[in-house]
Order: C-alpha cells, then structure tokens, then sequence
C-alpha cells in the first residue's frame, strides 16, 4: 500500500508541470496543489527547500521526499503507484523509444517555442520553421496513424508532449502558422487526447496563456 502522502509544486501555465498532473490523474491519485507564482520569478520558502538546484517548479513531493524534472516525476509516479495502467510499456525496447521521442519532445519549446513568441523577424521565422519542421518529423516518424505515440495506450510520449500542446494556441497566434494545417495528424491526436478525462481537466485556458505570454512580453520590452 503506497502512502499517499502527495503534494505538487506548480505553476497553472506551465507545460512541464502540466505533465505531472496529467500522469497523477492518469493514475487517480489525490494530491494537495501548491500554487507557485513563476510569472512573477518569486520562490516560495518551500520550493526553495525541495529544489534548491533549480529552484523551478515542478515539484512533486512524496512522503516529505520531492522528486523534480517533469519526466523524472512522470516516470516516479509510473513506478510508485502501480495498481494503474502503466504509463511506460514493459517491453524494455518501446520504453527505450518511449523514452527517446520524450526527450526530443522535451527540446522542442526551449530551441524553437520560446523564440516563437518572444522575437520577432527572422529569428521568430527560424524559430517557427524549427518547430514545424520538427513537429512534422515528430509526426512521420514517431506517431504516424496511431491513435497515440505508444499505439493504442496513452503512455509516457503523450504526456511529455500534450504540455507543450496546450501553448500551441498562443504559438500559433505570436507565429502566424497553424498546426491542424502543418500536422494534421499530430492535430487530430491533441483532440483525441483532449477527451480523455485526466487531460481535459488538467489543461490550462489556452487564451489565459496567450494573455500570460503578452503580459510577459510587455513587462520585459519584447
């Protein structure tokens, strides 16, 4: 019997964050939120106690223990709390790939999103041309015509990604590009992904993002 002790650090927008409460709900675990203001760059006693390194959320806190990086706590929850389906496959060679297309997916934002929305010109066209280019591979390559990255089951690759989908709205707003006409498939799997229920009550109003990101702009002369 797993102590269910849960407490998670986060932040409302945020895409990594986002994962983590995908996967609690994926495995029906109830767990206290702590709300941490990241827009703001203000680090509450507490976070800084449980991840000192980094000093970001999010920080999933088990039994007093916090466990931080987003696919690290993805990966935890999958092997704590095993009574659920997993969210990683058994075969050791789809975890492996599993594992692969997550850490591709996890670069995508920091070497193409944040430069979507936060320049303007020609790095802003590198940048959306980056993110199409690869989201476009991620979709040949990876999912293919499978309901999902792992085939039938929603596991390990979709969290890392369905993240990054909920700022897809603004980044196609700030770009100027859409990702149903880039990517159809990717497209259809966000919505498939959107009727499961530990997805559509955790993600984030996508026009409160975009209205986040131009207060962010504003407030550092973008």
């Amino acid at each position: 019997m797993v102590n269910n002790e849960v407490i998670l650090l986060d932040f409302w927008a945020s895409m990594l964050g986002l994962r983590v409460r995908v996967a609690l709900a994926e495995k029906e675990i109830k767990y206290e939120y702590k709300e941490e203001d990241s827009a703001s760059n203000i680090k509450s006693p507490l976070l800084l106690k449980m991840n000192p390194i980094h000093k970001k959320v999010p920080v999933l806190i088990h039994n007093g223990k916090p466990v931080c990086d987003s696919l690290v706590a993805v990966e935890y929850i999958d092997e704590v709390w095993k009574d659920k389906a997993p969210l990683l496959p058994y075969d050791p060679y789809e975890r492996a790939q599993a594992r692969f297309w997550a850490d591709y997916i996890d670069k995508l934002y920091e070497n193409f999103g944040r430069k979507i929305w936060s320049t303007k010109g020609e790095a802003q066209e590198g940048a959306k041309k980056g993110l199409i280019d690869s989201l476009k591979l991620l979709e040949e390559t990876a999912l293919g015509d499978k309901p999902y990255f792992g085939g039938e089951s929603f596991g390990f690759a979709d969290i890392a990604l369905i993240g990054i989908y909920s700022w897809f709205f603004a980044l196609e707003i700030f770009g100027n590009f859409s990702v149903e006409a880039e990517c159809p498939k990717l497209d259809a799997w966000g919505k498939r992904c959107k009727l499961r229920e530990s997805v559509s009550k955790c993600l984030p109003d996508p026009h409160k993002i975009y209205e986040l990101l131009l207060e962010l702009k504003r407030t550092y002369g973008l």
